[in-house]
C-alpha cells in the first residue's frame, strides 16, 4: 500500500517535471517547481513511514520551510528585479 503511494507520487513528480520544462509562463513553472517540493515532502514522509524512521518527518518539515521561503524569494525577485529592494524603494 505504501509502495503504491510512493509510486503514485513519483509519477506525479514526473508529470510536474514536464510542466516545469514546458510551462507556457514563468508562473506555471514556479507553481510546478513548488509542487515538486511539496511532493518531495510527501515522499520523505512516506519513506519514513515505510522504513519506520520518524526522523524523515523532521527533514520534511525543514524542507517545507525552505520551499516556502524560496518561493517568496523568487516571487520578490520577479517583481522587483532584486532581492535587496526594501520598503524605501516604494515597493
Amino acid at each position: 500500500m505504501i509502495a503504491g503511494a510512493l509510486l503514485a507520487v513519483l509519477v506525479a513528480v514526473a508529470l510536474l517535471v514536464v510542466r516545469v520544462l514546458r510551462g507556457p509562463t514563468t508562473f506555471d513553472r514556479l507553481l510546478a517547481a513548488n509542487s515538486i517540493g511539496n511532493a518531495a515532502i510527501v515522499l520523505l514522509a512516506l519513506f519514513g513511514f515505510l522504513t519506520e524512521r520518524p526522523e524523515f518527518l523532521d527533514l520534511g518539515l525543514t524542507y517545507a520551510l525552505l520551499n516556502y521561503v524560496g518561493t517568496f524569494a523568487v516571487l520578490k525577485f520577479y517583481r522587483s528585479g532584486s532581492l535587496g529592494a526594501g520598503a524605501e524603494d516604494g515597493t
